[in-house]
């Protein structure tokens, strides 16, 4: 037995089904399967062997071909590949912005290419926020293994040719690619995720396996020994790891040694009772295309929902990733994959797979092919941060290059003097008060930094500089002597050191007025136009109901209205019943939020002719404008 032996083995495919369904339990419900993601590395092991012993023993026999060899990987990966792609771009197409879709389109010509694990390493991390609304993300994995398969068989021709050991070759290789994989884990986590320089190990431990089969004990006691050893190692592996460990680094040992350990004893009970289940087995042989459908599912789900997916949502799409698998395997990947070997069945599968990189590329010079969405709403989603008049770099500081005002930022000849205090988003309000200055005869005293809310004695890590300058700037307001200070911000922590400032102000004897927080729109307003005329096919409502809840309102009233603050709620004027405003008429200009947080022009002038009566005379707010 100088190799593994051709019989099927069907604890392979139960392998292959405990792989997968690590994988699913990790994406649908990664609480509960934290270190699921170890299935993938559990493939690589299985594919290294299986792959390898079939090389090695057409070496053996002087009867193996490149050509042949690659026609099987094709016939193998593509056609359900094909199918799983050209279905993302299709939904893409009816449920993607046309940024996101730009995205997919690189992706999919990425993943056509066998080269989404190098798009993906350029782009971001395998656990990042961004990287979970990828459909594509999985694929990295098929193209680490395709790279790898582009090199394997010609190094073991040439170790045949050159009368090496195979087994001496796979184990001095993988065991390079392992120490370069502990050595750049620390440096430079993503790569080491993501190059095949430093996941080959993986592959070539189950290379190992196959070329020294013949040094494996057979016996019922030993091949129980290392199965119960290898489950244990599995296992450990899915429920201690976790997103946050640095991974695969050492933690790769557990999934690549349990993976080899249960390989190598198909005699074992856990292998011949276990594994070898029907159940199982099925489950593995439609293991592939299962993989393919179920990540693309999910994202797509909660991108049409716009929201969480529930429990019971996330198991239901896993019900039609296994069906949808199923189907494949059944009428697209067996009639290719299975009979008599043919180079048109190779060349067709050659050509669709183009196609798919065609479109992909298509997708991305058409610039997510926003001629789907009519103009006004593209021009509305689109609409930019209108900072035209917060003064940035004079009035607004970017701490990180200024720390010094301008001396126009304060109206000194006119009274009543309100001093605005407090991060981009106080500074948004400018229009409106500009607006406001209009028909009323008060000064403005502009004093605001990006992100830096008025907080003193705070140390905001993201913002360096901003204890300083909020020193700074209290400092000014007792120089200057404004009549109201009006604090504002995205009030989210430090509201200990917000407090702290009213103290400060009060014992100057000045009006401190708190502006609460304007509405936060978790996607973006402009996201929730487009998605609202992707499902409705008309403009947003002026009132929608998909900004996120806050009761933050009322804590703010509960701490600073004792110290002498006066609170106004800015959600109270943006917002009834039937939700916040999202704009102020059907054109770009009209709607009334940017981004997630900094209204526009026309929401400041909104949202300040809402409250300037209660802002300037403590009087009770004046009606809502329509």
């Amino acid at each position: 037995m100088s190799l593994p032996s051709l019989k099927y083995r069907p604890d392979v495919d139960g392998l292959r089904a405990i792989a997968v369904m690590l994988v699913l339990n990790f994406h649908a419900f990664p609480d509960a399967m934290p270190g699921g993601f170890i299935g993938v590395d559990v493939f690589f092991v299985i594919s290294g062997f299986l792959i390898t012993g079939i090389i090695t023993r057409e070496l053996e026999l002087g009867r193996f071909s490149l050509v042949e060899f690659y026609n099987r990987r094709i016939r193998r990966i593509f056609p359900a590949l094909i199918v799983v792609l050209a279905a993302t771009l299709v939904l893409g197409w009816f449920w993607m912005l046309p940024a996101a879709l730009v995205q997919l389109g690189s992706d999919s010509f990425a993943s056509a290419a066998f080269l989404a694990n190098i798009a993906l390493w350029l782009q971001s991390g395998y656990f990042d926020v961004e990287s979970a609304k990828k459909p594509l993300l999985h694929l990295w994995s098929l193209g680490i293994e395709e790279q790898f398969y582009l090199f394997w068989p010609l190094l073991l021709m040439l170790a045949i040719r050159l009368r090496m050991s195979t087994i001496a070759m796979a184990a001095m290789l993988g065991i390079a690619s392992f120490l370069l994989n502990v050595a750049l884990i620390g440096s430079n986590p993503i790569a080491t995720f993501y190059l095949p320089f430093t996941r080959a190990f993986e592959l070539l431990t189950g290379a190992v396996l196959a070329c020294g089969w013949i040094n494996v004990k057979h016996s019922s006691a030993a091949s129980s020994w290392r199965a119960w050893i290898g489950v244990a190692l599995i296992a450990v592996a899915a429920g201690f790891l976790d997103s946050h460990r640095a991974f695969p680094g050492w933690w790769a040992v557990l999934p690549v040694a349990g993976t080899a350990l249960l390989l190598s004893a198909p005699a074992a009970w856990v292998n011949r009772v276990v594994l070898a289940r029907p159940a199982m087995v099925w489950i593995g042989l439609i293991s592939y295309p299962l993989y393919l459908w179920h990540w693309p599912l999910l994202v797509f789900a909660g991108m049409i929902k716009f929201a969480p997916l529930t429990l019971l949502e996330r198991q239901l799409i896993l019900l039609a990733s296994v069906l949808l698998a199923w189907a494949t395997y059944r009428f697209v990947e067996t009639p290719f994959r299975f009979g008599m070997p043919s180079r048109r069945k190779m060349f067709s599968l050659g050509a669709g797979m183009a196609v798919v990189a065609v479109a992909g590329i298509i997708v991305v010079w058409g610039k997510g092919l926003d001629f789907r969405i009519p103009a006004e709403i593209r021009a509305m989603a689109n609409v930019p941060v209108q900072n035209a008049q917060w003064r940035v770099h004079q009035c607004l500081l970017d701490l990180s290059r200024e720390t010094s005002f301008a001396e126009d930022c304060v109206d000194r000849d006119r009274r009543p003097l309100v001093l605005v205090w407090g991060d981009s988003t106080a500074a948004a309000l400018i229009p409106g008060l500009r607006k406001a200055q209009q028909t009323r005869n008060f000064g403005i005293a502009q004093l605001t930094s990006n992100s830096c809310i008025p907080a003193l004695n705070a140390d905001i890590p993201s913002t360096p500089n901003c204890r300083a300058i909020n020193d700074k700037v209290l400092s000014l307001a007792r120089e200057i002597r404004p009549d109201i200070v009006v604090l504002h911000g995205t009030w989210e922590k430090h509201l200990d050191n917000v407090a702290e400032t009213v103290v400060a102000l009060k014992q100057s004897g000045v009006r401190v007025v708190v502006l609460g927080p304007v509405p936060f729109w978790r996607r973006g307003l402009p996201n929730e136009v487009m998605r609202y005329f992707m499902l409705h096919h008309r403009l947003i409502p002026e009132r929608y109901d998909g900004a996120a809840p806050s009761g933050y309102d009322a804590i703010m009233r509960e701490k600073l209205g004792p110290l002498g603050a006066e609170f106004i709620s800015a959600r109270d004027a943006l917002c009834n019943a039937e939700g916040c405003l999202t704009r102020v008429g059907g054109g770009a200009s009209d709607i009334t939020v940017s981004d997630w947080v900094h209204i526009t022009e026309k929401g400041s002038e909104y949202l300040i002719a809402a409250v300037i009566d209660r802002l300037l005379a403590g009087e009770a707010p004046a009606s809502k404008p329509r």
